[in-house]
């Protein structure tokens, strides 16, 4: 992995990272008051699989949240997707995302 920089957090390091942009459900707006426990679950479930939760805000426009996580793998963020898809408290669009060195190299070779 890259050595750590201003442009490589040191979360990148271990793990993949991945961007959830997420809206919240009518459930998810009718039980508002509990969102600051679910988000410190989350945090937990997400602990409890390998990963750590980078990153998290509320936002103005088309998504009420953005999170960001480092996970294991595809397979550990999917089983954790799946668990908080079921809560029914949010509905997520989940992005893998690449820190500015490893797409650098994926654009050398592209290019090559």
């Amino acid at each position: 992995m890259p050595e750590d920089t201003a442009d490589t957090p040191a979360a990148a390091k271990t793990g993949r990272l991945y961007v959830s942009l997420m809206r919240l459900t009518d459930k998810g707006l009718a039980e508002l008051a509990g969102s600051p426990n679910r988000r410190k679950i989350s945090e937990e479930r997400v602990a409890a699989l390998g990963g750590k939760s980078v990153a998290f805000y509320a936002t103005l426009g088309a998504y009420d949240f953005v999170q960001v996580f480092e996970m294991p793998d595809n397979e550990v963020m999917m089983q954790y997707v799946l668990t908080a898809r079921r809560d029914g408290f949010v509905e997520p669009l989940i992005l893998p995302a690449f820190d500015p060195p490893t797409f650098g190299d994926i654009v050398e070779r592209v290019l090559k």
